[in-house]
């Protein structure tokens, strides 16, 4: 079943800046649909009461096909990204053969079930904020949101699969024998053709996954008239798995396993947007600009606020005390096939500079 719901908000500002925004809701469902869209009329668009648009998705399974011809030898379904080029001119395919969302339990996607995607008290949204609220001074920002974290005396264990009420901050509930949960088993499978070679099937899986508090905001840059973002990734699953496989799937390498799988990534913020571009070759540019120096004396040689420019010293302390801006990965265990390696933990990362260019390597 699919549910939207309006969030409240402001009645009138909420239905120009929504009516203004094209939405597009696509449904893939494993076998028979259970679930229909029907277009809204003006009048009952009018008649949204929200400034936004809360998505739940119950029963709801996913499984795209793989790359194999069917008996009649008709291409299965399959998703592909083309238009590329190798060094030595042969096009170059990305091909996902098998993309699928699950309930748990789904034996890497061979057993999938129904889960439900988000709820009614807490679901994913689709929203037109207030950036004076989230400290975006005097801009409306387009915000999709995951659904968001709770009190930890209301909330489940982000990564405990078997979590009770009241363990932890996330909302998302796992998966009981009498309920499906809230919580996918997610996974792909995908390999690289170049020209008519195809390199190995490289799986992703990732089981009773949990997104709450993920994010991504986006609003415009008057000074660089540019389109800026910030995104807030939380993925924490109890396991999260790569290997690779020959095409026909017999032969497997070894299994890369990482369990208890946390990680909280944070790139952009208020201070530091990311900005989307794309340049003058047509090739996309995603940067997070450096921060601006102090300027000279502003900040007293002790580095103690009581000698330096308050404002000044307020503003670089909490760039670099605050969490909000930092990224951080826990694998409570790593391991190749039999072998343990332990657990690893990086902290407190701080994306102070971020250039990423997209090249054209035809000849």
């Amino acid at each position: 079943m699919l549910a939207l719901l309006t969030l409240p908000g402001r009645p009138a500002e909420g239905w120009r800046v929504l009516r203004s925004i094209p939405a597009l809701l696509v449904i893939f469902a494993a076998g028979s649909a259970s679930a229909e869209l029907q277009d809204l009329t003006e009048q009952e668009l009018s008649e949204i009461d929200g400034e936004g648009i809360g998505v739940v998705l119950e029963d709801f399974k996913f499984s795209h096909g793989t790359d194999a011809p069917d008996a009649a030898g008709n291409q299965a379904r399959i998703f592909r990204i083309g238009g590329l080029k190798s060094t030595d001119g042969r096009d170059v395919k990305i091909v996902v053969n098998h993309l699928y969302i699950s309930g748990s339990g789904s034996n890497y996607g061979q057993s999938l079930s129904p889960v439900n995607l988000g709820r009614l008290l807490n679901p994913y949204r689709i929203d037109v904020v207030d950036g004076n609220d989230i400290g975006i001074t005097d801009k409306a920002v387009l915000e999709f949101a995951a659904p968001a974290l709770v009190d930890e005396g209301m909330g489940f264990d982000c990564m405990n699969s078997g979590a009770v009420a009241g363990s932890g901050v996330c909302s998302s509930r796992p998966a009981t024998d009498e309920f499906v949960g809230e919580r996918p088993d997610i996974g792909m499978q995908m390999n690289v053709a170049v020209g008519d070679d195809r390199s190995a099937n490289i799986n992703i899986h990732a089981k009773s996954a949990v997104i709450d508090g993920s994010f991504l905001r986006i609003w415009g840059d008057d000074e660089r008239q540019q389109m800026v973002g910030q995104f807030r990734l939380n993925f924490h699953t109890p396991e999260l798995s790569i290997n690779a496989c020959s095409q026909d799937g017999l032969d497997c390498g070894s299994r890369i396993t990482m369990s208890n799988f946390a990680l909280e990534l944070a790139i952009g913020n208020q201070l530091q947007p990311v900005f989307f571009d794309v340049d003058g070759t047509g090739n996309f540019v995603v940067e997070v600009a450096a921060i601006d120096r102090p300027a000279p004396g502003s900040i007293g040689a002790d580095g103690l606020r009581s000698s330096s420019d308050a404002d000044t010293w307020d503003f670089y302390q909490d760039y670099y005390s605050s969490p909000d801006y930092r990224s951080n990965l826990h694998i409570g265990n790593f391991s190749v096939a039999d072998r343990d390696f332990g657990s690893a933990r990086v902290e407190g990362m701080l994306v102070q500079h971020l250039d990423i260019r997209t090249r054209d390597l035809a000849p």
